[in-house]
């Protein structure tokens, strides 16, 4: 892949805007999940009194700041990318935690902090069974409180690509942060990407979502249960004729079978990258968009992006924890794909 055809001085690759928590991760062999209520590989959402127990049921913690946007953002930096990320956290340490992690990075923040009474900082309790299945307790708090004042368009204005998160539409403030988001995006030609997140997300949010893809995103982002419930049909070939129809690049991804990649001249897959042991999917689909993301910024066609994303999330779930452990900008370039 000749690539390298990097943004130019002040520009980003990609600005992501989702909820800014902290993951609180731990290998759950005992499947105490099931003792707090949880449903198994899914996402389900707790109130602020419940964090001091659900932490408390929890053995060793790997902490580290998190959120599948986040994550994503985490990666194109660790792939050698410009980026920058819009959030909001809380002044309380986890928040301290969270900036100081993505700062570190390399990333350019724009974070919002929240009023006293817009709760702490998110967080995501992450509990990894034996089978590397991540089930999660997410406490959305100051994360989701973001606010159309809270969304400015520096960071916008200079990306090539702005990455939307879907689980941002679980409270009314954030979907009229995100029609900000999005015509910052149109005024400046950057890319919309959206993430469809979760398929319970795209439950709850269908009819907002459809209208987003219809309107105002160029890219989008799902696995193959999301993107069924998206559409509200039963088979990928139908997701896919529906893509065709509103003339979006998509991607779907389905884990050890791969990616589908649609766009104009029909679907492409893609095969997973081989992973001899696979430790933990938590971030599997965030390293994804992450290489994909990238791969579009630099110029690279849907098909060589997806095989970096391919890539990315390979390593990442070959051990414990969201984020990339090895130098991701080094084995896309040992591979062939930077």
């Amino acid at each position: 892949m000749s690539l390298r055809v990097k943004p130019g001085p002040h520009r980003l690759a990609v600005t992501g805007i989702g909820n800014a928590m902290l993951d609180i991760i731990t290998q759950d062999s005992h499947e105490v999940f099931r003792q707090l209520g949880l449903t198994k590989a899914a996402m389900s959402l707790i109130q602020e009194h419940q964090l001091e127990s659900f932490y408390r049921a929890m053995g060793e913690t790997i902490q580290v700041s998190g959120g599948s946007v986040a994550n994503s953002i985490a990666g194109v930096a660790a792939l050698g990318g410009t980026c920058g990320y819009i959030g909001k956290v809380a002044r309380d340490p986890f928040g301290e935690r969270f900036t100081h992690d993505l700062r570190s990075l390399g990333v350019e923040l724009d974070l919002a902090m929240a009023a006293e009474d817009e709760g702490a900082t998110g967080r995501c309790h992450v509990f990894i069974s034996d089978d590397a299945q991540r089930t999660m307790a997410t406490y959305l708090g100051a994360s989701n409180q973001l606010r159309v004042s809270d969304i400015r368009e520096d960071l916008i204005a200079r990306s090539e690509i702005t990455y939307v998160e879907g689980y941002l539409f679980d409270l009314p403030p954030a979907k009229q942060a995100i029609a900000r988001v999005t015509e910052f995006a149109h005024q400046h030609d950057s890319m919309v990407a959206l993430s469809l997140s979760d398929m319970f997300c795209v439950s709850r949010h269908r009819r907002d979502f459809l209208e987003l893809v219809t309107h105002d995103v160029d890219v989008l982002l799902a696995n193959e249960t999301e993107v069924l419930t998206l559409f509200g049909v039963h088979t990928l070939e139908a997701a896919h004729a529906a893509i065709d129809d509103l003339g979006l690049l998509a991607v779907v991804t389905r884990g050890p079978h791969g990616a589908d990649v649609s766009f104009g001249s029909g679907v492409v897959s893609v095969p997973a990258l081989e992973v001899e042991n696979v430790v933990d999917q938590n971030g599997a689909g965030d390293m994804f968009a992450a290489g994909f993301l990238y791969g579009l910024a630099l110029g690279a066609d849907p098909v060589e992006s997806a095989q970096l994303g391919s890539l990315c999330a390979g390593e990442v779930i070959s051990h414990l924890g969201a984020r990339p452990e090895s130098d991701l900008e080094d084995l896309a370039i040992e591979a062939g794909l930077l």
